[in-house]
């Protein structure tokens, strides 16, 4: 059996495609009709069902249904922000913090029959914003009522990253997988950053003579991005996850926009304060539509289309990545454009919803291939033991790094 969107090898059985995410019709129901089963989904799950019926959360949601489409997400998502930020005002414990700080490592990773199918529920993100916060208004008070000049390089590097940063711990918080430590991702940040920005250099360097349009710009520093995701993934084949994509997509962005904020800040700062720290208020307040939700999208866009496969370059031909990767130049167009500046702020506020709507959708996908690998390794542990194969074989235990599907070319 193929998946009908990517042409992926599954399991007859399965209920969703391991390389793209989509849902799974039953071959005998695919063969007869085009209906998909009414069967009622959990809440916060991957699984269940994924019919477009008629909408039941408003305007929103049917938006959110049509921006779906266009990217070629035929599994529809319901935005429950209640539910997915459920936890961020609870009270947690610095203990907590701990164990979540330390996941991603040969003793910590969950192995394949732990590995959480729901929604995660992010908290620890909103702790770093509030603690860069605190950080950022005190170098800004001290500034103002010390005046001392030695304050200004710690006002400008923590005023660009108190927001970047936070959106990629809730990204890091989402990547279900558990699968990189925190010491990799800011690895990602700051050669992944630093790599995009000097591409992007090269780039505008060799078409600068062509004008710089919004389109070029958008072209030119999404493929830089999309570049530096590259380099970072090309030794980490344990890092095939979607959601993983969606990280180390995240961490690029996050090091570009933080990096390149700093830089305005700087040279706004030859001019006056107040001109510095007003670039340094509005890029940190846009940042969650831009660079690092649309770096996050291509990210997961490229582990959507390679999944286990070694790398090619013919990969980059993937209707699914060349879909995702058109509307984030496009979105990113639209975000440079003097129609937005005419329009400040309600046109960066449309087009940031917009661009979570689709990392939202991508999410969720993410959480689709976690759940049919995981149902594919409880499989094939049940097979070994029927075939006796010992306990070495169908232990419940196997680290995600060991676990090599049979059919590899349709799980992730």
């Amino acid at each position: 059996m193929y998946c009908p969107s990517c042409g992926y090898e599954v399991e007859r059985d399965a209920r969703f495609c391991g390389g793209c995410g989509s849902k799974l019709m039953p071959a005998e129901a695919a063969a007869a009709s085009e209906t998909v089963d009414s069967r009622p989904r959990s809440e916060n799950g991957a699984g269940g069902d994924s019919s477009r019926s008629p909408s039941s959360g408003g305007m929103l949601q049917d938006f959110a249904d049509r921006l779906h489409r266009v990217a070629g997400f035929e599994e529809r998502v319901e935005i429950k922000l209640k539910d997915i930020f459920s936890d961020t005002f609870k009270r947690h414990s610095e203990t907590d913090a701990e164990r979540l700080f330390i996941v991603g490592t040969s003793t910590t990773t969950p192995t394949m029959d732990q590995l959480i199918e729901t929604w995660p529920k992010p908290w620890l993100f909103m702790r770093i914003f509030i603690v860069a916060m605190i950080g950022f208004l005190g170098f800004y008070l001290g500034f103002m009522f010390f005046e001392n000049a030695n304050l200004l390089p710690g006002l400008i590097m923590v005023g660009s990253f108190v927001v970047p940063i936070s959106l990629l711990i809730f990204f890091w918080e989402i990547n279900a997988p558990q699968n990189i430590p925190l010491y990799r991702v800011m690895y990602y940040v700051f050669i992944g950053g630093m790599l995009s920005l000097v591409i992007a250099l090269l780039f505008f360097e060799t078409v600068g003579r062509l004008g710089i349009h919004a389109i070029i710009v958008g072209v030119i520093e999404e493929t830089a991005k999309v570049l530096a995701v590259l380099w970072c993934l090309r030794k980490r084949p344990q890092e095939h996850y979607i959601l993983n994509g969606l990280l180390v997509g995240a961490a690029v962005g996050t090091g570009f926009a933080a990096f390149e904020s700093a830089g305005y800040a700087l040279r706004m700062g030859a001019g006056s304060f107040n001109e510095m720290f007003t670039t340094i208020f509005w890029r940190g307040l846009l940042a969650p539509g831009g660079h690092i939700v649309w770096a996050a999208l291509s990210g997961a866009a490229i582990c959507m289309v390679k999944g286990r496969k070694p790398w090619s370059w013919s990969m980059l031909q993937d209707p699914r990545f060349l879909r995702i990767f058109i509307i984030v130049v496009g979105l990113h167009a639209a975000w440079n454009s003097s129609f937005s500046a005419t329009l400040f702020p309600l046109s960066y506020l449309l087009l940031t919803a917009i661009s979570w709507i689709f990392a939202f959708a991508m999410i969720h996908a993410g959480l689709q291939q976690v759940s049919q690998l995981k149902q594919q390794y409880i499989k094939d542990r049940e097979q070994a033991l029927a075939d006796g194969l010992g306990a070495s074989a169908a232990s419940g235990d196997m680290r995600q790094v060991d676990y090599e599907p049979e059919r590899s070319d349709g799980v992730g």
